[in-house]
């Protein structure tokens, strides 16, 4: 049919040839004229065939693909004499059937890749505007507060995060203070780190690819600015350009869809509107990212065996990340999962192929933060060897959000000179922060001066609603709050959108696709440094003990000393009940915001007896903590701001 090249007739010998028996494989003789005798050379006679085989297919396609371009150009030029010969050389019914058959086929081949042309350009496009709109969304980061004007710059802040390598999707539901002390105890033992661009890379030694990876923190650790970072180098085109799309998604906006059902294309189109024109996302490299597993209110059924392969069929969000994170939809798809340890175990172990874990900031990464942080390496030094010298503070610093806390009440100590020493103790660092917020507040929305008297009677009533929302809240093992939770707390919505435009950096107001108000505290330690605040100045204020059912109801005007004695002692034996170490931060707040020295001497005793009491080496270390607010607080110059809130 064509000269110089295997007839159909002629690949079938070839074919028999190369598969028949070394006994029967006498001799097979390639086009070109020459005999191959010896078996020896015909081991790879797969190879030879499918090669010879590939320049007939190609020779095939390229004279079929001139047939449909002369078809549709009216002006291609004339086939010479011999393509004619070519065509009118017939060998049969038979031989004309395989030749209209292999046309349509070619035909459908040739209308495939057109379309497969067309949408890989459509991508490019898309890509292209998705990149943009992330960038623009994550060039930017909220730490602590936006400020109008002066955005904080993600690589200019960024801080490299410690991050390890293994682990299970094992769960760990200790109180994430004490998982940070603790790991701060433990000798140093050979560990693999795991830089975040090398998050999805197969590690040496491993055969199987990765497609789900976790990453488990405690809160505050930094997981959503690390994803932020990553996403933001693919969008810039630094890293990780073998995927061509990332789609970030955090639980929280995910939760509001929660009555909603959606097919995962019309779910990433409805987030991404910049995908809109794509229609699959079989044929891409795509990266989904879950931020946030831990604040996930969507029912996670994985035993559900509702199995969805089809991804324009619609259904419930939880239905479609389960079967995503099965593998059963768009199994190509790379998934990356963020969660806090407590609710690591709500992905069953047998999805994920790799555990990380950030670590927040080793000790040279905490240094190099606040250097970052000041440009004044004077004030980053002295502020550094401050850090140094308290335990407690030096631990926390492990995590981003208390460095921040710790740089703004620090800033803000040396820059006015108030208070002479700087704050030692977690309390004071804390009672500092509500005060550098309220003159915040003071200055920028109420007009004042900043030698102004800090807490007016409207900034007081803030922080008692705020404090009862976190006490509430923390009772429930809540971090957000959506407007069901705040309107069940007896808290105005319009109220905590005016707190958390107050009070930013202490109360966030985020909003979903659909307009979700969202609220939450920075950190877990603010919320339970509020929750304490609330239970003591309710037991101040009214003589009521919050922690105590029997007695939540109950008021009484005279404060009693020996009650506040009472109320310290309850706490402590709360906290130690507790298996987890849910309460320890909490305790620290409660203890080291009492005042009087009285009161204080007999907690401390209290303390003493209870560690006598060979309790676990967690327990009596927090409460070891305990000891050092209750005795340091009081000579370091906060007593006049606690004195202010309780009247």
């Amino acid at each position: 049919m064509y000269k110089n090249y295997f007839s159909m007739s002629s690949v079938h010998s070839h074919l028999h040839a190369a598969l028949c028996r070394p006994e029967d494989c006498q001799s097979v003789q390639h086009p070109s004229g020459v005999w191959l005798h010896d078996f020896s050379l015909m081991c790879p006679s797969s190879i030879i065939l499918f090669q010879l085989l590939e320049d007939n297919i190609v020779t095939f396609v390229k004279n079929e693909l001139k047939k449909i371009q002369k078809v549709l150009t009216p002006d291609y030029p004339e086939c010479s004499e011999s393509q004619r010969d070519d065509d009118d050389v017939l060998e049969g019914e038979d031989e004309e059937l395989r030749r209209s058959s292999s046309r349509e086929a070619v035909m459908k081949i040739t209308l495939n890749f057109l379309r497969r042309m067309k949408q890989e350009e459509m991508a490019d496009l898309c890509q292209h505007q998705l990149k943009s709109g992330l960038k623009k969304k994550f060039q930017s980061v909220f730490e602590g507060i936006a400020k109008a004007g002066s955005p904080t710059l993600l690589n200019q802040i960024y801080t490299e995060l410690y991050i390890t390598e293994g682990g299970t999707g094992g769960v760990n539901d200790e109180h994430e203070v004490r998982q940070i002390e603790t790991a701060s105890r433990k000798p140093h033992r050979p560990e693999t780190t795991i830089r975040q661009e090398d998050i999805f890379k197969v590690p040496p030694g491993r055969d199987q690819p990765i497609r789900t990876v976790m990453t488990k923190g405690v809160a505050g650790i930094g997981k959503t600015v690390l994803t932020q970072k990553f996403t933001l180098d693919w969008a810039e085109d630094k890293a990780h350009q073998n995927i061509q799309f990332i789609f970030p998604f955090t639980f929280r906006e995910l939760n509001v869809l929660k009555e909603k059902k959606f097919s995962l294309v019309e779910l990433v189109h409805h987030f991404f509107t910049e995908t809109k024109r794509i229609c699959s996302f079989e044929h891409f490299e795509v990266l989904f990212i879950f931020d946030g597993l831990d604040e996930s209110r969507l029912p996670l059924d994985f035993h559900n065996k509702e199995i969805l392969t089809d991804a324009t069929e619609s259904t419930s969000v939880d239905v479609l990340l389960t079967n995503l994170i099965r593998g059963k939809l768009l199994p190509s798809a790379l998934l990356w999962i963020t969660t806090r340890p407590a609710a690591a175990n709500q992905i069953p172990p047998q999805c994920v192929d790799m555990v990380t874990e950030v670590r927040g900031f080793n000790d040279p990464q905490k240094e190099e933060y606040f250097r970052k942080r000041f440009r004044d390496k004077e004030q980053a030094s002295r502020i550094i060897s401050h850090m140094k010298t308290s335990r407690s503070l030096h631990i926390m610093c492990h995590i981003p959000v208390f460095c921040w806390i710790t740089a703004t009440v620090l800033e803000d100590v040396l820059e006015t000179g108030e208070g002479g020493e700087l704050p030692r103790t977690l309390t004071e660092m804390y009672i500092h922060f509500l005060v550098v917020q309220t003159k915040v507040k003071k200055v920028k929305y109420d007009g004042g001066a900043e030698t102004d008297p800090h807490w007016s009677p409207e900034s007081r009533k803030m922080i008692e609603s705020l404090g009862k929302l976190a006490f509430d809240q923390l009772q429930k093992g809540n971090l957000i709050f959506y407007e069901s939770d705040l309107t069940e707390c007896g808290i105005d919505i319009r109220a905590a959108s005016v707190y958390s435009g107050v009070f930013t950096q202490i109360f966030r107001e985020e909003r979903g696709l659909y307009q979700d108000k969202v609220f939450c505290f920075i950190h877990l330690s603010v919320q339970e440094f509020l929750a304490a605040l609330h239970v003591h100045l309710t037991f101040i204020n009214s003589g009521s003990d919050v922690m105590n059912e029997t007695q939540r109801s109950k008021k009484s005007s005279l404060f009693n000393k020996s009650k506040l004695k009472s109320l310290h002692q309850r706490a402590v034996d709360q906290a130690l009940q507790s298996p987890n170490g849910h309460l320890d931060l909490f305790l620290r707040f409660l203890l080291g915001l009492s005042l009087s020295s009285q009161t204080n001497q007999e907690t401390v005793q209290y303390i003493k007896e209870k560690i006598s009491e060979n309790l676990s080496a967690e327990k009596s270390i927090n409460l070891f903590h305990c000891l050092n607010e209750l005795n340091d607080h009081h000579a370091h110059g906060q007593e006049k701001n606690v004195e202010v809130m309780e009247h």
